[in-house]
């Protein structure tokens, strides 16, 4: 990695500590270019109060070739982030979604459940997502937030954060989901395979739910809950074959359609589908206790 450009200790006056800064930036060119522009502070969002990290523009490869995956998580391709973008460093909770509603004169959704059991009574957990999030209503959050739904590209690009897998690491360290996400820990796959048709109630009559966001180990770009936790919303439209005509530089999904598309997996799924690539397409006006969101600034904004 290129290092950041010496930084001379000339202290006559401040402005003078700050041009010789910017001239170690026009001398070295490249490297303290890369360094300037790949290495930026997290940055608060004064409406929201939630945290966004940077995440610099590259390339990564998008999909799956694992045997597990669905036919819409294929055929792996090469694809560009041209230009770097914030992204907010945790799902958006409970509380972010509070100043909204207080900004815009807006109530809270019916407090999530499972039949008759509540999931965050009364809202009362303010660190936890904010769940029962159409995708229309999470993409006026963002657009008040001053930001954006991030693309489906973007969104995985920045799961990755440089690892080639269907995971960022240890599923137990960095995901809730639907073996440990409960009361007790189960094998939710044996579920799955001997007694699906019973997959739901048992693992709801397990206490699966999700957890305060943060509480899981982040990716490489400090972002965390990227996997599990809650299915995240992203811009696009859904193509199930869309990953065969792809743009292969910053794609933003199919120019219309009926579905928005969650990502990553949630509390109540099993490993197969606790990954990167997951994909679960929905009607823009689906909700439920698994959806959740984060937005994406882009650079200007700061």
């Amino acid at each position: 990695m290129p290092m950041p450009p010496p930084v001379y200790p000339v202290r006559k006056s401040s402005n003078t500590w700050i041009w010789v800064t910017l001239l170690g930036l026009v001398v070295l060119g490249g490297a303290g270019g890369w360094w300037f522009v790949n290495n930026r502070p997290p940055k608060r969002n004064p409406k929201d109060g939630l945290t966004y990290v940077w995440i610099p523009a590259g390339k990564f490869t998008m999909g799956c070739d694992d045997p597990d995956c669905r036919a819409d998580e294929k055929p792996m391709h090469d694809v560009t982030i041209s230009k770097g973008f914030y992204l907010s460093q945790t799902e958006t909770t409970v509380e972010a979604y509070r100043r909204f509603l207080g900004a815009t004169g807006g109530a809270m959704p019916a407090e999530p459940s499972w039949k008759t059991k509540a999931m965050n009574a009364g809202w009362a957990s303010e660190k936890s997502p904010m769940v029962e999030i159409a995708w229309n209503d999470a993409a006026k959050y963002c657009e008040w937030a001053g930001g954006r739904l991030p693309s489906e590209a973007e969104w995985e690009y920045a799961a990755h954060a440089g690892t080639t897998g269907v995971r960022y690491g240890d599923i137990d360290r960095i995901a809730w989901y639907a073996d440990n996400a409960g009361d007790s820990r189960i094998d939710s796959l044996a579920i799955l395979n001997g007694d699906g048709n019973n997959y739901e109630d048992r693992i709801m009559n397990n206490g699966a739910n999700f957890h305060t966001v943060m509480s899981k180990a982040p990716n490489a770009f400090g972002v965390y809950d990227m996997i599990g936790n809650v299915w995240e919303w992203v811009d696009d439209y859904y193509g199930d074959k869309y990953y065969s005509s792809s743009a292969t530089e910053d794609p933003k999904g199919p120019r219309q359609g009926t579905m928005h598309i969650g990502r990553g997996g949630s509390y109540y799924m099993h490993p197969k589908r606790t990954t990167l690539t997951a994909r679960s397409p929905q009607k823009g006006d689906y909700h439920n206790p698994g959806f959740g969101f984060r937005c994406a600034w882009d650079t200007s904004l700061f």
